[in-house]
């Protein structure tokens, strides 16, 4: 009896193969999917047809998990067959990211990455689809004004170059392709965006990462899926604030009371408000109709999308068509997959000459009316001042149109060579044509004398990528391993066209159709674009290791070697390295008698990205040009243009580099109910790039040389946070505040050879200021500080008064050597807050954003205020309580530097959703959005959300387009 017994428990602890098949909820084999044993070291993973076998015993347990899929555990007792089905996981997909080369799951992340799905997205007029991100991650400060035609200025983790242009953005991924144009998708074609902020995430992509990584995955059709989607909007937009200028009756009155008059020609009696001429009410529309499809072994898609923005100034518009579709097949049993992806955007924009138009529009005299007896339009081209140009003439006269036309063709092979080891090669393609168009009629006041001006210029921007890599993933036991190993050359041809400016047409008829009818009678009347060919090409290899154990440690390091044509020939290949490591607290067993944490991840990382983005091929060599003020010479009796040295070369000339130590902590609390993340960076940048540092003309042929030599730095905390303050059967209130503070510092500019203490910028002008700088880049300081005369109040005359440097106070125009410090541009703390309240099929949703802490010129209202100047210029009705004598009141001082901290209800959404009983209807909702309801500020300008980007930031001079407040009716439905 006991030899019996113990051979039955003998057998029932042996081991036995246990084979199966794991699919999905249409019946799909799953390839990949993880098998374990609970509490072992033991497991496996399914094959490309779903099938596994694993040795286990009669009291083992299975665990069954995969990316996006529901964990099950199977008790294998008498079973030697088991075969299960793993439903999709909702709350783990939308947790899956992408961080280039690859995806990953939220939980095993080592760095600062923030994902933002399509239904978090800003709602509203977006024609650009970053302000879908406007207010939603922390530490990104995305501005941008009414203008439909401008790109929002986006800033990650504060400034960290003196270039301008693409050196401050962050890079754009679309669909795996790196470099491609955000301008191509429309907002409702994207699923998913995701932010790479630390190095530790973005030196996978090397020297163009510096400023973060924003990758954007679009919509695809899911398994067994067939959709037809439309969503659209129409809406109408106002100026959300104008500028309170005197009307003509005050401003006759104003000179009255200071015993002054205009001159007659000036004032016809007429009473014209120049902002409202200029001004109207914009009306936009857009529309998107997308289907889809996804079977056994191929998935398709398409979709069209139709902008119309009409702008807020009068001949200001932006329509656009982007078209996109897809295709995807799997061969020889799913191990290859091809894939197709071609997208086409075509933009036609309407645009005026808005320095001189939104100027004119406030200065100009409201005494006289817009046209003469004529019907031609009235000017005194002999008045001086501010405002000397008929700001309607302005913008009926000068015609400005853009046709952009941008083309993505993608091409991809992905081939699984054995379980767990892939190999993904993928072609791409961009064209981008611009044709820019303008004509300046006989009649305009900013081409006088000269019958007629036209401008045109066409350019092809080519950029053509290849990548390859191959990716490796296998689980043994608790162990996880990832490989991933790559290639990619890149190949990017700029200014390939023309441009030519001509004159003196017979009539206006044709514009700037046909440029042969032009009759220049002088060969310098005839002036060709300046803007040579430019072929760059960077080729990069590499890698990345994760690992994971056990779901508790985590590591990731990797390494990418850039090489680029665009620098010295010393300097041509980077290294760009980064290590990262996360431990899952969480997953301790201590944390079990911590029931109130559902996720506690501490991660750590530290890595090294570059900025190579602005630069054509010809940055690092000597450029033979025609010199500034000597383009043309006689050349044996012929008039031939002037040739010489326009750039020195520099074999030294490499990247910025920028390295980056993030520390942070993401948790959850009562099974989710709140979660967030805390982090904090420290983000350096060496190498700085400067294209005025001086050098002796004894070494070099020009007094200046572009090299390598400053240095800056960003400290800042960033926090988010993520509830679900209440949750009943009806009724859900989902919260998510996030803020980020950040400190910026130029630490040096300087080096061995390159020697320069201090950068002025900002010359922003104005009567008798020609000379003049308002801003400073200067080591110990911020980028954006200000540097401005002392105001020291108004004396018994009434006349503005200054303090010199010598502490005097003046009642003349100080000296440039009297400018101090005044504060800098750089806020202290950027902010949003989203709310999301449902109730059975209502929604609503509200944003609110802003920014602290930062400073703005108010260039604008000094140039406006100049009382001594009101017979030649109108002035705003602040300008009342100003003295007429006051000569110094214009002149640009920190008088006029004013807090621009703000608090925007940026916008909020009612929405209600209908689900027909029908099931070729899945859902139809119909929504109202508003956007800029309010603003709370103390800036007394048009509006405080300035641009912060570039090297003069935070400054208000004439040029800013008004915001607008929008209103929006929208409909979306899914079949």
């Amino acid at each position: 009896m006991l030899m019996l017994l113990f051979s039955l428990n003998s057998f029932s602890q042996s081991s036995k193969l246990i084979t199966g098949k794991v699919i999905d909820e249409t019946n799909q084999p799953l390839p990949g999917v993880t098998i374990r044993i609970k509490g072992g070291n033991i497991g496996t993973s399914t094959n490309l047809d779903g099938l596994y076998s694993i040795q286990a015993k009669s009291t083992d347990m299975l665990v069954f998990s995969m990316l996006g899929g529901i964990t099950r555990e199977v008790n294998v007792g008498n079973q030697m067959k088991i075969n299960v089905t793993i439903m999709p996981d909702n709350q783990t997909l939308k947790d899956v990211v992408v961080i280039g080369y690859g995806t990953a799951n939220k939980k095993d992340l080592t760095g600062s990455v923030a994902s933002i799905k399509s239904e978090e997205f800003n709602q509203g007029v977006m024609v650009n689809p970053a302000q879908l991100l406007q207010g939603k991650v922390a530490g990104l400060n995305i501005t941008r004004s009414g203008d439909p035609n401008a790109k929002p200025a986006t800033i990650l983790r504060g400034p960290s170059t003196l270039r301008e242009g693409a050196a401050l953005e962050p890079f754009y991924v679309i669909d795996g392709v790196p470099g491609a144009s955000i301008d191509l998708l429309a907002p409702s074609d994207i699923e998913n965006i995701d932010i790479l902020k630390d190095a530790s995430s973005t030196a996978i992509y090397g020297s163009r990462a510096a400023n973060g990584v924003i990758i954007v995955t679009t919509k695809r059709s899911k398994n067994g899926q067939s959709r037809l989607s439309y969503n659209g909007y129409a809406a109408v937009e106002k100026v959300s604030k104008k500028y309170d200028m005197l009307s003509a009756p005050e401003l006759r009155q104003y000179l009255a009371d200071n015993k002054q008059t205009l001159n007659p020609i000036d004032d016809d009696g007429s009473d014209t408000n120049w902002q409202s001429l200029l001004e109207k009410t914009g009306y936009s529309q857009n529309h998107n109709v997308s289907f889809g499809g996804s079977g056994q072994t191929s998935d398709y898609g398409a979709s069209v999308n139709y902008l119309d923005n009409q702008g807020i100034l009068k001949n200001t518009s932006l329509k656009r068509t982007i078209v996109r579709g897809y295709l995807n097949q799997k061969f020889f049993n799913d191990r290859l997959k091809l894939g197709l992806t071609v997208t086409n955007s075509n933009s036609k924009s309407s645009d005026i000459y808005q320095s001189q138009a939104l100027s004119n529009m406030l200065f100009y005299l409201p005494t006289v009316s817009p046209f003469d007896a004529n019907g031609g339009y009235k000017e005194n081209y002999n008045r001086t001042g501010s405002g000397t140009r008929n700001p309607l003439s302005i913008v009926d006269n000068n015609d400005i149109d853009n046709l952009n036309n941008k083309t993505l063709i993608n091409g991809m092979a992905q081939l699984n060579i054995i379980d767990g080891l892939k190999f993904t090669a993928s072609v791409s393609s961009q064209r981008d044509q611009n044709n820019y168009s303008a004509y300046l009629n006989s009649q305009s006041g900013l081409a006088r004398g000269v019958n007629g001006q036209a401008i045109k210029l066409d350019v092809l921007n080519k950029s053509q990528v290849l990548e390859g890599y191959f990716n490796y993933d296998k689980t043994f036991g608790k162990h996880n391993l990832k490989l991933l190993g790559g290639y990619s050359w890149q190949e990017d041809r700029t200014n390939d066209g023309f441009g030519v400016t001509t004159q003196n047409f017979s009539n206006d008829n044709l514009g700037y159709n046909n440029l042969f009818l032009s009759n220049p009678t002088l060969l310098s009347q005839i002036t060709l674009a300046n803007a040579p060919i430019s072929t760059l090409r960077l080729i990069s290899y590499y890698g990345r290791v994760q690992y994971n154990y056990n779901e508790k440690y985590l590591l990731q390091a990797s390494l990418r070697n850039d090489g680029s044509s665009g620098f010295g020939r010393n300097n041509r290949w980077g290294l760009f390295p980064a290590v990262s490591a996360g431990w899952r607290i969480i997953s301790e067993d201590f944390m079990k008698a911590v029931p109130v944490f559902s996720d506690l991840k501490l991660r750590a990382g530290y890595g090294v990205s570059g900025n190579s983005l602005g630069f054509d091929a010809f940055t690092a060599l000597l450029i033979y040009g025609t010199p500034l003020g000597n383009n043309k010479f006689l050349n044996n009796g012929n008039i031939s243009n002037a040739i010489g040295p326009v750039r020195n070369p520099n074999p030294d000339l490499k990247w910025e580099s920028t390295a980056t130590t993030n520390i942070g902590l993401d948790f959850g609390l009562f099974k989710d109910r709140i979660s967030g993340s805390v982090d904090f960076y420290i983000k350096e940048t060496s190498d700085l790039i400067y294209n005025e540092y001086a050098v002796s003309t004894t070494q070099f042929f020009l007094p200046t040389i572009t090299a390598n030599a400053g240095k800056m730095k960003n400290t800042g905390v960033e926090f988010t946070l993520n509830a679900v303050a209440v949750k009943t059967d009806n009724f859900k209130w989902t919260t998510s505040p996030n803020l980020a503070t950040n400190k910026n510092k130029i630490v040096s500019l300087s080096d061995e050879f390159y020697k320069i203490s201090a950068i002025q910028t900002a010359q922003l002008g104005g009567k008798g200021q020609s000379g003049n700088f308002s801003q400073l880049i200067q080591p110990g300081y911020a980028l954006g500080t200000f540097s401005l005369w002392n105001y020291a109040g108004k004396n018994a005359a009434g006349v503005s008064t200054y303090i010199n440097a010598a502490g005097q106070t003046i009642a003349t125009q100080p000296l440039t050597t009297d400018a101090k410090i005044a504060g800098d541009a750089q806020p202290k703390l950027i902010y949003g807050w989203s709310n999301s309240f449902n109730y059975k099929n209502w929604d609503l949703n509200f944003l609110v954003r802003g920014v602290l802490g930062n400073k703005i010129l108010n260039a604008t209202a000094a140039s406006l205020n100049n009382p001594a100047d009101a017979k030649l210029q109108n002035i705003p009705r602040t300008t009342l309580g100003e003295s007429f004598n006051d000569i110094n009141a214009y002149l640009i001082s920190d008088r006029y530097l004013e807090s621009g901290s703000y608090l925007r209800l940026d916008n909020a959404t009612v929405g209600y959703t209908i689900k027909p009983k029908t099931p070729s209807i899945k859902a139809i909702r119909l929504y109202v959005t508003a956007n800029n309801l309010f603003v709370i500020t103390n800036y007394t300008g048009i509006d405080p959300e300035i641009n912060i980007g570039g090297l003069t930031p935070g400054i208000d001079n004439n040029n800013y387009y008004p915001k607008t407040r929008t209103f929006s009716f929208g409909v979306s439905a899914s079949f």
